[in-house]
């Protein structure tokens, strides 16, 4: 069964350099596309779906903002199995201040190069190796700025109280960009953060290996 992977904003196919799938699963990468002008997050999901085979069984991965637009895609076309990680699955379930943001409009007087340079500040005191903190400083730099101001936008502008059908949501208990007691996952990482990806790969495969196994039964 084919897996496509959804990284977060900001973010590529590398973040998931740590994520085993079990034998019976083929891992696809779906790489962002340019979003147009004002496109809603679930407008935006459709497109990024359309590489997407649904003549086979599939399932989604999600990380983040990828977990938004997983989230999105799997209302709209059903996969096997959506799993979400550090992320909130609706919009009922992101922090009530970022709501605030978008309505007094603070989020366009933050430059991207200003965000992108508290990024790469706060992996200094983050707990990844030092090799994934080099990595994810160079990730973030090769970010496009167009894009993450539209993400930034989108987001706020979500507004999906739906939930997908047949979903996993892992968590870190240590999110400090989505913070834990906003969402209701159905795994628990503790004292993850949400790059958990990277500092926690190990729990993740092994809730993966839990989940995917099914699939073979």
């Amino acid at each position: 069964m084919k897996v496509y992977f959804i990284s977060g904003l900001g973010a590529d196919r590398r973040v998931f350099k740590h994520i085993r799938l079990p034998e019976n699963c083929e891992p696809v990468y779906l790489d962002w596309i340019d979003p147009k002008p004002k496109e809603s997050l679930p407008d935006y999901a459709k497109r990024m779906a359309e590489p997407i085979n649904q003549q086979e069984p599939y399932s989604l991965i999600g990380l983040s903002l990828g977990g938004m637009i997983a989230a999105e895609i799997s209302k709209e076309l059903r996969p096997t199995k959506t799993v979400l990680l550090s992320t909130a699955p609706c919009a009922d379930q992101i922090p009530f201040y970022f709501k605030w943001v978008y309505t007094v409009r603070a989020h366009r007087l933050v430059s991207v190069s200003l965000l992108k340079s508290g990024a790469i500040i706060k992996r200094f005191f983050t707990t990844e190796t030092s090799e994934d903190k080099a990595e994810l400083r160079q990730i973030i730099q090769e970010s496009d700025p167009a894009f993450i101001r539209w993400a930034v936008d989108a987001i706020l502008r979500w507004k999906s109280s739906s939930l997908p059908e047949d979903f996993v949501h892992i968590h870190g208990t240590h999110d400090g960009l989505l913070p834990f007691r906003f969402v209701r996952p159905s795994h628990v990482i503790r004292k993850a953060g949400h790059m958990m990806v990277m500092t926690h790969a190990k729990e993740i495969n092994q809730i993966l290996e839990e989940i995917f196994s099914r699939e073979k039964e």
